[in-house]
């Protein structure tokens, strides 16, 4: 390969395409836009989902359910992840932020019982699942509600 053979792949460079600049471009005249009509204007077409007046489609579907504007949203953590902690550790939710367990704390913490803990620990979290609490009593630590 030589420096006069090196060549961009296919593809890769593409000429502009120039409008309104004569018939032999391919799109003098009205530049592609065909004869009037609302895409022929200058800002003309339309929104998204627009269709010619007709009720659009999202209009006509039936709607459902709604969102709980009161909705609690909790950062969810199971027992597995707990036993990074030393026996005898105060667990808190700010202390879940530090370590990087939960990127942060939205409405709360909620512990659930997914895996095993091994470490004896106080556990303090806005909500806790019943099976993560016996859990966390059969392995000898305490379950605290904030």
């Amino acid at each position: 390969m030589k420096l006069h053979e090196l060549k961009p792949t296919e593809g890769s460079r593409k000429v502009r395409n120039r409008v309104g600049r004569g018939i032999g471009s391919g799109n003098g005249k009205t530049s592609g836009k065909g004869h009037k009509g609302q895409n022929a204007r200058s800002g003309g077409g339309t929104r998204p989902g627009f269709e010619g007046g007709q009720t659009p489609l999202f209009q006509r579907l039936p709607k459902r359910g709604f969102t709980n504007i009161n909705r609690k949203e909790y950062a969810i953590v199971n027992l597995d992840a707990l036993n990074r902690f030393e026996d005898g550790t105060e667990v808190t939710p700010a202390l879940l932020v530090e370590t990087g367990v939960v990127s942060n704390e939205k409405a709360g913490i909620k512990i659930l019982g997914k895996g095993s803990i091994e470490k004896k620990l106080t556990v303090k979290a806005q909500k806790f699942s019943t099976t993560a609490k016996e859990a966390i009593e059969a392995a000898g630590g305490t379950s605290e509600v904030i």
